[in-house]
């Protein structure tokens, strides 16, 4: 049977090609289509649909709009985004994907890039990941974070400190995609400013949305959080996401060690690369690397663990299967027997404090 997707979106222009592109592959078939937030509402309100592809900006009813109403009157689907590759459209992204949007691909303003296979390929990809069984089913166990922490204050409860080992000489570097924002957000807001080590992410997207995930992070966290920059030297008690569209490594230069931005090819088909980066830190004078994989399509993450693991001193955590919304990225890192702590999403922060410590 093929999955039932539904078109919302203002553009007469856009539906009728993206139901070309649904019609392209066998596995799908388009069952409705909307105008905008209100005709998709009534929509939903009385089918189930495998899919939806919801544009962001429409008139009476938005797309954040008719997920924060989805949310409300507790109607569940799987969400794609299309989204505009703008400083506000990144913006309006990064809150769907809080809002329960399981992830979103980047519509392009000249037409005939949409027509174009890249872009059909890279649709029917996302979509096939979106529609899988099972995906999203753990969204509404999520608590969005409502307040920020003030600066200096441990998020956390005091009693994990208790114990904790502080050695200052330890990194972490964590790899999330598919369902990686919504993660992310659950584990980093729980990390305490003086957690006692570097960290960095790669967060599979492209050019020009991380900055807002980056951004809109460090809103709600108490350590703080930035989109990493080429040169720039971590440090203790800072997180640091790959820029969207590049790779992202770490270069030793005298006794610090700096953030390197590279444009090489995509690896594993995705660029940033958590493989890339964990690649990088192989000949670093870190005492021990805590590597964690999060939600994801894919084994991305696998590979560079499994070689960093050859000459470095590892502690990998995984998030489990019942809390991803893809369990793609920690399943291929479970399978090689190297983690450590395979636990819930809820837990990963707590694993995170408990092996770096607090300064």
């Amino acid at each position: 049977m093929k999955k039932k997707i539904l078109i919302v979106d203002d553009s007469a222009l856009m539906r009728s090609v993206l139901c070309d592109i649904i019609k392209s592959d066998q596995r799908f078939e388009v069952e409705d289509t909307a105008n905008d937030g209100i005709e998709a509402f009534e929509l939903l309100s009385k089918k189930t649909y495998s899919a939806v592809i919801l544009d962001i900006n429409m008139p009476r009813m938005n797309g954040l709009q008719l997920l924060r109403k989805m949310k409300k009157t507790n109607i569940r689907a799987n969400v794609l985004m299309a989204s505009t590759l703008t400083k506000e459209g990144a913006k309006e992204t990064i809150e769907a994907l809080e809002l329960g949007a399981l992830d979103f691909i980047h519509k392009p303003d000249a037409i005939l890039e949409i027509k174009g296979n890249e872009f059909k390929r890279e649709f029917l990809k996302l979509l096939g990941v979106v529609t899988r069984p099972n995906v999203g089913i753990i969204r509404d166990t999520l608590q969005l974070v409502k307040k920020k922490p003030v600066r200096g204050e441990n998020s956390f409860t005091p009693k994990l400190r208790v114990g904790v080992k502080v050695s200052g000489k330890k990194l972490v570097a964590i790899a999330s995609s598919t369902g990686g924002p919504k993660a992310l957000q659950e584990v980093v807001t729980k990390l305490p400013s003086d957690l006692n080590a570097p960290v960095l992410i790669v967060q599979h997207m492209p050019k020009g949305f991380t900055k807002s995930l980056a951004e809109r992070l460090d809103g709600l966290s108490s350590i703080s959080i930035k989109e990493a920059e080429e040169g720039e030297k971590i440090k203790i008690g800072q997180v640091y996401i790959a820029p969207g569209g590049k790779h992202m490594k770490l270069k030793k230069r005298g006794s610090d060690y700096c953030i390197q931005c590279t444009d090489e090819p995509p690896r594993e088909g995705v660029k940033p690369c958590a493989n890339y980066m964990y690649e990088s830190l192989t000949d670093s004078s870190f005492a021990e690397i805590v590597c964690v994989v999060l939600t994801g399509m894919g084994g991305d993450g696998t590979k560079g663990i499994l070689h960093l693991e050859e000459k470095k001193k590892i502690h990998v955590i995984a998030q489990n299967e019942e809390t991803c919304a893809v369990y793609g990225m920690p399943k291929s890192i479970v399978a090689t027997g190297l983690v450590n702590d395979l636990v819930p999403l809820g837990k990963v922060a707590e694993m995170i404090i408990k092996n770096v410590g607090v300064q």
